[in-house]
Parts: C-alpha cells; sequence; structure tokens
C-alpha cells in the first residue's frame, strides 16, 4: 500500500524563525514572496519557530495542501543556523 504522501522533490529548510500562528494560506504566501518558490510544485517547506521546539511543513500532495505540525516537550532543534533564508536539501540517490 503506497504512503498518505508521496515523497516531494526537493525539501526546503527555512532557517528563519517564522511566525507559527500562520495557517496554509500564510505560510504559502511566505513561500511565494520570501522564498520565491510555488506552495504547489512538488516541493516540502519545513518552518520553525523562534525558540526552536516546534515546525511546520507545508506540503502538495497533488490535490491538495497538507500542513502538518511537529511539537517538541524537550530540546530545541539545533543545526539550521547558516545565515540564508532556506536550505535545499535533496533527495539521497542510491541505497545508503
Amino acid at each position: 500500500m503506497p504512503g498518505l504522501i508521496s515523497t516531494p522533490g526537493q525539501i526546503w529548510l527555512s532557517v528563519a524563525p517564522v511566525d507559527l500562528r500562520r495557517g496554509i494560506d500564510g505560510l504559502s504566501t511566505l513561500v511565494q514572496q520570501k522564498l520565491g518558490q510555488q506552495p504547489c510544485a512538488g516541493s516540502a517547506f519545513v518552518f520553525r519557530n523562534a525558540s526552536g521546539n516546534r515546525i511546520k511543513v507545508l506540503l502538495w500532495d497533488g490535490n491538495g495542501v497538507w500542513l502538518c505540525q511537529r511539537r517538541l516537550h524537550q530540546g530545541i532543534l539545533v543545526g539550521l543556523n547558516w545565515g540564508s533564508a532556506v536550505f535545499p536539501s535533496r533527495k539521497r540517490s542510491g541505497s545508503g
């Protein structure tokens, strides 16, 4: 049985913190205006909040937009501090 959401072509990680009170429309506007991308082009867009304990993922599945949220109860997200607005991530080739 195939997964509910297909694997996106690219995953864009937003390095700058975002106000995660934004919903689908607000994050889609941010993708278009700040990142210069189209939210319905098959990529996934990952946003984090300022405190680093929450992320939201915006993803088009071909029929509509998914908005997924994850909250860490302990710890914070680290490692995304490269100074640019976004960091595109590509799928790995091969098995490992």
